[in-house]
């Protein structure tokens, strides 16, 4: 990389949406000569991601909130400003026409309100310097809120939700990936019953997990209401989930309540379990890096999002029909890789392996390629989450394509020191049209292989049908567990463990 040349071109007041961008992006980085391309709005927060990634130029570092950046990292100067002339001219080129094309869309908020004035509920999706802003805009138009964007501040968080509670409403988010109200799937949400049993979740993808989880046993969600990551935090301080808590406590139709988060706050924690032990009705708390919590009296901890589904159940038994693949595949082969879609899948498949005493890393950055390189990870487990900010710089997440993951499947794949590769497949409202034909695309024609254990996250009622997914993934050779949690626990079955 220390030849390499770095280009920026500062395209002043200019907007796109990010997924078009990362698509150009993506085009841009398959030219000859390009190690590396992104199309990126100039943030502060995301000049910070071009720097650590060797990709920002001095005419970038002066690029602000509503300019674009187009940044370049190529083996010569000629290949450089070749790409980022195809760069300009991608964004030049006319969108084209889509189906519905002649249907009428609002420009602006208030332009909507007036077309649907019994609306309740704004999706805030822009970049996150002007995602404050919206949503406050909407919050006092009396409007529940999700917040999509990400990059909003901690600061504007909390002031952002402690007006919603002022005003009575709802505040979801920021980074609020998943949510299901009243049978309406947001954002990358699936196609689920309705029913009894109430989420609150910090996290997307454990939202989707267990609500596909309950719907495939039969059971349904009255509610999932996401909450941002940061929420259960002490900086921000657990307003929405306490807000949401509130709001299917009161709904009739809600009998049992989920929780869903990575270690919350010491602070927001013992709020959370004052305000639990206050109602009159069951919860289950799903908060992943607590070790067995002392929780109210009406509550039940679990350790995994399988556990959550099945107490959520009163007490099932999911896959119980699931045979574990047999030990010992190949004596050379000794580690697990895992190459997650869902941040919250890789957390929970890590609790599972450390419960089993193995060791493992996540998230382990090669600088200049994704992972996973031959013999990469010293002969110890590695997880990886493939959403994360260094492994999706540039580039549509891997729930909306799959790229990101075929690169790093094929690595792992010639890895000879892995006996298990895990995947997780996530479907649903806004996933790619078919991730598990992606997979079985890479997994065709390699023949001594690491065993690929997987599980489909989704429901048949998807537009990419779950059964077709799992049928997909059986075909190209891949065990499929009924969770991710039974795939973490295949992956130790086939080393012995």
């Amino acid at each position: 990389m220390s030849d390499a040349v770095v280009v920026n071109r500062v395209r002043a007041g200019f907007y796109l949406d990010s997924v078009a961008l990362m698509r150009a992006s993506r085009t841009v980085e398959e030219r000859a000569g390009v190690e590396a391309a992104a199309l990126m709005i100039g943030t502060e927060a995301n000049r910070a991601l071009l720097d650590d990634a060797a990709l920002l130029a001095e005419a970038g570092r002066g690029a602000g909130a509503n300019d674009l950046i187009v940044a370049v990292r190529a083996a010569d100067a000629a290949a450089a400003e070749g790409a980022i002339e195809a760069a300009l001219e991608l964004l030049d080129r006319p969108a084209p026409a889509t189906a519905g094309a002649s249907e009428w869309v609002p420009r602006s908020l208030d332009t909507a309100l007036r077309a649907l004035p019994g609306a309740n509920l704004a999706i805030v999706s822009v970049p996150g310097a002007f995602a404050a802003r919206e949503a406050r805009r909407a919050l006092a138009r009396g409007l529940n809120v999700m917040v999509f964007s990400d990059n909003v501040s901690v600061a504007d968080e909390r002031a952002l939700k402690e007006e919603a509670r002022a005003r009575g409403l709802l505040m979801m988010g920021p980074d609020c990936g998943s949510a299901i109200i009243a049978g309406a799937p947001l954002g990358f949400a699936n196609a689920v019953n309705r029913g009894e049993i109430g989420i609150v979740a910090a996290s997307g993808t454990g939202l989707q997990e267990v609500s596909c989880l309950i719907a495939r046993a039969g059971g349904g969600i009255s509610h999932a209401i996401g909450v941002g990551g940061r929420d259960l935090s002490d900086a921000v301080g657990g307003i929405t989930t306490l807000a949401a808590i509130d709001a299917l406590d009161a709904d009739a139709a809600t009998q049992r309540i989920v929780l869903i988060s990575k270690p919350p706050g010491a602070a927001v924690t013992a709020r959370v379990f004052e305000r639990i032990a206050a109602s009159a009705k069951p919860f289950t708390v799903c908060f992943f890096g607590l070790d067995a919590p002392v929780v109210p009296a009406n509550a039940a901890f679990t350790p995994t999002l399988r556990a959550a589904a099945e107490h959520a159940l009163g007490g099932a038994t999911l896959g119980a029909d699931f045979d574990p693949p047999p030990a010992g595949r190949d004596p050379g082969r000794h580690r697990i890789v895992g190459l997650y879609a869902g941040g919250t899948l890789c957390a929970e498949a890590e609790t599972i392996l450390i419960a089993a005493g193995e060791a493992v890393r996540s998230n382990v950055p090669i600088p200049g390629a994704l992972p996973l390189s031959p013999g990469d990870a010293d002969g110890g487990h590695v997880l990886i989450d493939l959403g994360a900010d260094e492994y999706t710089l540039g580039r549509p997440h891997p729930m909306i394509e799959p790229a990101v993951r075929r690169e790093a499947l094929a690595r792992a794949l010639a890895d000879d020191s892995a006996a298990v590769i895990l995947l997780d497949v996530v479907i649903g409202h806004g996933a790619h049209h078919d991730p598990a034909g992606a997979i079985a695309g890479v997994l065709a024609g390699v023949t001594r292989r690491p065993a690929v254990v997987a599980s489909v996250c989704g429901t048949d009622g998807d537009p990419q049908v779950y059964g077709d997914q799992v049928e997909i993934l059986r075909r190209a050779g891949a065990i499929v567990a009924p969770s991710n949690a039974h795939a973490a626990e295949a992956a130790l079955a086939v080393i012995g463990r």
